[in-house]
């Protein structure tokens, strides 16, 4: 299994993951393809436009939500208002075609994760998978992250409708049980959250609170044109980007209406690299390409008047002037009481060589 995520993260690097989630399903009926293939297909694409990671759900519907529970998605794009319908429609895998999954995504070079929402996913995935990733929705399921946590593997958290208290319990809990690293997601558990909502600064926030964790960012914005919320929200901080990903983003149902496409990947790491581009590393620094300006911008001591050889350098002697080729200015002081070895007529930038 390759270790692209943990590696990105060690070496600060941006890591994007393509959340495929259940959209196999949408894409096998619209390309009269099996759910398995489709699900490959994805994987191949997600890989050939540049992410990082490739994440999946398992789940039976069965285990996840009772037969009433509400719907709390935009229903004009999903229009099926049961979650327990929603899910049966989208839980037909199971251990046998996740670990193919797996196998393919180390083929194509991608990293995999699959969101484990019961106890039996969590632990056919487990040889799967190098991380674990728990959802929102299971933030405060302290028994079912215990039981994550117990594997020890690294965990990526989200926390998306969570207050801080809750955010500090469930770390402290992982911690207990686990010393790996741990990625705190940003999110907003609104389908598609609209750009207002999306509370980037939240991302400052963690980072603030948790010093020591990664923070990273789940975005279920629509993919704006300048994919501005994302390189926001890596502007701000958010190391790993998450984003559930789709091969025709005009599909009614589950999460094709806010997701990324292949062409949104490609301009998304066009954009993270460009950004890393001018960041530079942050070195306190005079930069290689200041230096001619810098010297010839900045200034040196001048003689105000003419200054005999053998004359002792007196504050009224000096001022200062561009270019910075001489004594520099903050050697005034220093300046002062030494001899002028040579003649230094008035407007002569001064140097050592004049000076006894």
């Amino acid at each position: 299994m390759k270790k692209i995520i943990e590696n990105r993260i060690k070496d600060n690097k941006f890591v994007l993951i393509a959340e495929i989630g259940v959209n196999y399903y949408d894409i096998a009926m619209k390309e009269h393809i099996s759910p398995i293939e489709a699900a490959k297909l994805m994987i191949r694409e997600a890989a050939l436009s540049g992410v990082h990671a490739v994440k999946f759900q398992s789940y039976k519907a069965e285990t996840l939500a009772a037969k009433d529970s509400p719907y709390y998605w935009d229903i004009k794009e999903e229009p099926t208002e049961s979650q327990y319908k929603l899910f049966k429609k989208f839980d037909s895998f199971g251990n046998k075609e996740y670990a193919e999954l797996a196998e393919y995504s180390n083929e194509m070079g991608v990293e995999f994760l699959s969101t484990a929402f019961d106890i039996e996913s969590a632990d056919y995935l487990e040889p799967m998978m190098n991380i674990y990733k728990v959802s929102s929705s299971d933030l405060n399921n302290l028994p079912f992250v215990e039981y994550q946590a117990k594997k020890n593997k690294p965990i990526i958290l989200s926390v998306g409708a969570s207050s801080e208290d809750e955010i500090v319990r469930t770390v402290e809990l992982i911690k207990k049980y686990n010393d790996k690293f741990l990625v705190l997601m940003h999110c907003v558990l609104e389908y598609p959250t609209p750009y207002e909502h999306a509370s980037l600064n939240k991302i400052v926030s963690l980072s603030k609170k948790f010093p020591g964790l990664v923070i990273g960012y789940s975005d279920h914005t629509k993919p704006d044109e300048g994919f501005e919320v994302i390189k926001t929200a890596y502007n701000l901080g958010a190391v790993v980007i998450e984003k559930h990903f789709t091969l025709d983003k005009t599909l009614k149902g589950n999460d094709h209406y806010h997701a990324m496409d292949p062409n949104d990947v490609r301009g998304i790491i066009k954009a993270i690299d460009y950004a890393d581009y001018i960041r530079g590393d942050g070195t306190l620094c005079c930069l290689v390409s200041e230096k001619t300006a810098r010297e010839n911008a900045r200034r040196s001591l001048v003689a105000s008047k003419d200054i005999p050889a053998g004359t002792v350098i007196l504050e009224d002697m000096l001022t200062w002037k561009r270019p910075g080729t001489g004594i520099p200015v903050n050697c005034f002081n220093k300046t002062l009481g030494k001899k002028a070895s040579v003649f230094i007529a008035q407007g002569m930038i001064i140097t050592y060589e004049m000076l006894q």
